[in-house]
């Protein structure tokens, strides 16, 4: 593209360094992915030996961000921190989209300038994925600041032959232009539209839980978009590449093209803003399975049709579900973020919007915060114990520092699984179980150094395992939001059980000293019972989470 030359301190300030080494581990070897377009998880190979570059969309910055948008954003998190703790460069980018219809419609109907409503939006959402440990994309690239590349897209896809300028009476531009999509014989390759006797499950999946949350209209080929309505198309499938405004639309909502004075489509913004910033050809394109179709397909199209190659990988993370219905403010039961937030911690809410694989659908419900609480009590329960007994933690550098070499082989397996978080979440509960057990048996150990080195070996595993998933509790925005350095800050439900749990423990040490025992034990079996572990040492009694 014409403008599309970067400052000459980009690739320093921003990017990731190409002269620093690059030291991959060699369980990246192992990591296989799934990919929407062939319906085939297969082995990763970057484009670029040591980096990867991935592309998400991002919001629409209409309204305030709910849990349905900020799973996508926690699961490409996942996905990123992975290929960082494997050794890779990851350049990350996330888009938001500040001019839409949406937007425009519902500043003026509040009687607010839309490039306002839209800035106070994105700082709810930028505060959103601050809050709950989402990374920093390593650029956030706005639609407004794009707007030459994009013209310039649309002209190369024009000139190429497949785009379509509709012109008035007289002949001169109206502003609209469409994609010719029977000029391209690969449209419907992401999605597998075209006619042939292959299941398209996950097609079939998206057709059964309806359309986008935020979808208004009923054009199936572009439900947000009222031009791909238009009467001016040659094909139903034809998608508006550029738009001539709405006669409500503000004046400082138009930009003058060499086809007429309008605004953007809805996915040329991503196909020119990916180019920008990732160049010709990039490794992962993710986003929520929504925006398969037509957002991905119609954005694979005319990306190629522009003579780009798109991206070799495309990933979708699957929805947010409430009694099996998609989570969807139609429905009323678009929980905002903020008011989540308000009822649990952000590494609770964290946890449960990351607690299952990315392409799997999370039933949102009480019970899965409850779950969720439950996990932090049993991490936070292990980690303040063997902090304890090694009188410290390992350094946040030292925890980050963890190569995926090092990690516990049962949870490489896991990621490397198409990011398999359960697998993964579950071989952390398998070393959280065992350290315990190198706890318990601490005090009794005569080689007390090789003990605690054991202790420490446990822990430390344990932390990186959460520093892969954005969850060490010990690790920003946690430590901020109200934890401590050294592992002593509780939750209210935990030091609430603490407060319980010790009082039962009194009461049984003190049915010991009177030896009855018989008491005693009635004590530790209803513990036992209720799921919690007690080890008696010569300290007094500790107790843990089964």
């Amino acid at each position: 593209m014409g403008n599309s030359q970067e400052p000459q301190d980009f690739n320093i300030s921003v990017m990731p360094s190409r002269l620093t080494p690059v030291h991959v581990a060699k369980a990246a070897e192992g990591l296989n992915l799934y990919d929407t377009a062939s319906h085939q998880v297969s082995h990763f190979v970057p484009l670029k030996p040591g980096e990867v570059g991935i592309y998400v969309c991002g919001a629409t910055v209409q309204s305030s961000p709910h849990i349905g948008h900020i799973r996508a954003a926690v699961a490409f998190d996942i996905v990123r921190r992975w290929f960082l703790k494997l050794g890779y460069k990851v350049t990350f980018v996330r888009n938001v989209t500040d001019i839409d219809d949406k937007i425009l419609d519902k500043a003026a109907a509040a009687g607010q300038r839309w490039w306002a409503r839209a800035y106070y939006y994105e700082r709810e959402f930028t505060e959103a994925y601050n809050t709950l440990g989402v990374l920093p994309p390593t650029v956030e690239p706005r639609a407004t600041g794009h707007m030459s590349d994009m013209i310039d897209l649309i002209q190369r896809i024009l000139d190429n032959g497949h785009g379509y300028v509709v012109t008035d009476a007289d002949g001169k531009p109206t502003g609209n232009v469409y994609f010719d999509v029977a000029s391209w014989p690969h449209y419907g390759e992401l999605t597998h539209q075209k006619q042939t006797s292959e299941v398209d499950e996950a097609a079939a999946v998206a057709d059964r839980m309806g359309p986008s949350a935020d979808a208004t209209g009923a054009d199936k080929y572009n439900p947000v978009d009222p031009a791909d309505a238009s009467p001016d198309k040659h094909d139903p499938r034809d998608f508006a590449l550029w738009k001539a405004p709405k006669d409500t639309d503000p004046e400082d909502a138009r930009w003058s093209t060499p086809f007429g004075v309008g605004r953007p489509g809805w996915h040329i913004e991503c196909s020119a803003m990916s180019h920008r910033y990732l160049g010709d050809g990039f490794d992962i394109h993710g986003g929520g399975l929504d925006l398969r179709f037509p957002h991905h397909e119609n954005e694979m199209a005319q990306t190629c049709a522009a003579g780009y190659p798109s991206a070799a990988r495309w990933m979708h993370s699957a929805w947010v579900t409430a009694k099996g219905e998609k989570m969807s403010k139609s429905l009323g039961t678009g929980l905002s973020v903020p008011s989540v937030l308000a009822e649990h911690s952000a590494w609770v809410v964290r946890y449960a919007l990351g607690s299952v694989q990315y392409r799997s659908m999370l039933e949102w419900s009480d019970q899965a915060l409850v779950e969720a609480q439950a996990a932090y009590d049993r991490v936070s329960n292990f980690i303040e114990r063997a902090g304890v007994a090694l009188g410290g933690q390992p350094s946040r550098e030292e925890v980050a520092a963890v190569s995926a070499d090092d990690l516990p082989a049962d949870f490489v397996a896991a990621m490397n699984d198409d990011v398999n978080v359960s697998g993964a979440t579950a071989a952390i509960f398998t070393a959280i179980r065992s350290g315990n057990t190198l706890l318990s048996q601490l005090a009794d150990r005569a080689d007390s150094e090789t003990a605690k080195a054991e202790v420490r070996e446990a822990l430390l595993a344990v932390r990186a395992m959460l520093d892969t998933l954005g969850l060490d509790p010990l690790a920003e925005p946690w430590v901020s939001a109200g934890g401590a350095a050294d592992g002593t800050a509780e939750s209210p439900e935990h030091a609430a059980l603490e407060a319980l749990i010790a009082e039962q423990l009194n009461a049984r040490a003190e049915a010991r000293k009177a030896k009855d025992f018989a008491k005693a034990d009635q004590i530790r079996d209803a513990l036992t019972e209720a799921g919690i572990a007690i080890e008696d040492g010569p300290q007094g009694s500790t107790w843990s989470l089964k």
